[in-house]
């Protein structure tokens, strides 16, 4: 590894590299979580450390979404679309961290998707029924890796208020929250209607 730099609240940057994509060229920069846990990455294009609020989506990881396509969310086609927002402003960042299934694991996930197969659960329910909270994300880390590449204010793109203040807690200045919609479909229509319900997602349509 080329570099491992600590910033004051401890992630730990480990080395950044060109990452050339469909949407066209990011650099893709390393983070740990201190004491060697999980592995995060953000990918950046352009000048984002001017002052200037940044177009970023903070993704959390959705491996059956983002890698093999499952419709039961709408995580892939919003990474794409935000991937796609990014490289048309030709400046932006996206921060995407591994936290599974809303912070419970890839397994425990698979485990919450048969309790929903299988007793007509919702999402929120089936995380309860298993034992965990809803939503068990934390979003300091996405604002130790911000700090670190110089990002003083973002324009989120989110329909999750939520998400809005977690970032805020956590030290983010949130000038604007820009809607990202996308992957819609018959599999994922009551997915999307749970996130609106439960946890106050924002769906213009």
């Amino acid at each position: 590894m080329s570099e491992r730099n600590t910033n004051s609240a401890g992630a730990v940057h480990v080395g950044a590299a060109r990452l050339p994509t469909k949407w066209g060229e990011f650099v893709i920069h390393g983070f740990e979580e201190p004491g060697g846990g999980r592995e995060h990455v953000a990918l950046v294009m352009g000048d984002v450390d001017d002052g200037a609020p940044v177009l970023a989506r903070v993704h959390s990881e959705c491996l059956t979404g983002d890698a093999l396509f499952s419709q039961r969310c709408d995580c892939g086609p919003q990474l794409e679309a935000a991937l796609e927002r990014i490289g048309r402003a030709g400046r932006g960042v996206i921060v995407y961290l591994r936290q599974e299934g809303r912070g419970i694991g890839l397994l425990n996930k698979i485990r919450a998707y048969a309790v929903q197969d299988r007793e007509g659960a919702d999402t929120v329910e089936a995380n309860e029924a298993l034992g965990f909270a809803a939503d068990a994300r934390d979003y300091t880390i996405a604002a130790d890796m911000l700090r670190y590449l110089g990002v003083g204010a973002v324009r989120l793109l989110t329909n999750n208020p939520q998400k809005v203040e977690g970032l805020a807690r956590a030290g983010v200045e949130v000038a604007e929250r820009v809607t990202l919609q996308a992957g819609r479909n018959p599999h994922n229509h009551a997915y999307l209607e749970t996130k609106a319900a439960k946890f106050g997602h924002l769906f213009d349509d």
